[in-house]
């Protein structure tokens, strides 16, 4: 988790700079777990917040940036995003404003 996280967050800065508001669910899952008193992401409480916390953000977001790899929680994200008529970017570049 801790190399996706990584990778998700070497996005973060050219999307603010693009004037978008990244948002990663973890940044809000996991202080929401440990205020529950779970012990991480593989804690058995996890389950009924780490889904349900990316669900809810996708009710606020404008738009979905799908960075490659492996990863079930995000492809969730994506058919969420797509049912909801979210636009969904591939890459870094085509996001509106990142140079």
């Amino acid at each position: 988790m801790r190399r996706n996280l990584d990778r998700l967050e070497e996005a973060a800065w050219p999307l603010f700079e693009a004037g978008h508001i990244p948002m990663i669910g973890e940044w809000v899952a996991l202080p929401v777990l440990a205020s529950a008193g779970a012990s991480g992401p593989t804690d058995p409480l996890a389950e009924k917040v780490m889904y349900p916390v990316a669900h809810r953000l996708l009710q606020r977001c404008d738009a979905v940036l799908r960075l490659p790899g492996e990863s079930r929680g995000a492809d969730q994200d994506v058919a969420i995003a797509r049912e909801r008529g979210i636009p969904v970017y591939t890459a870094l570049r085509d996001v509106p404003g990142v140079a």
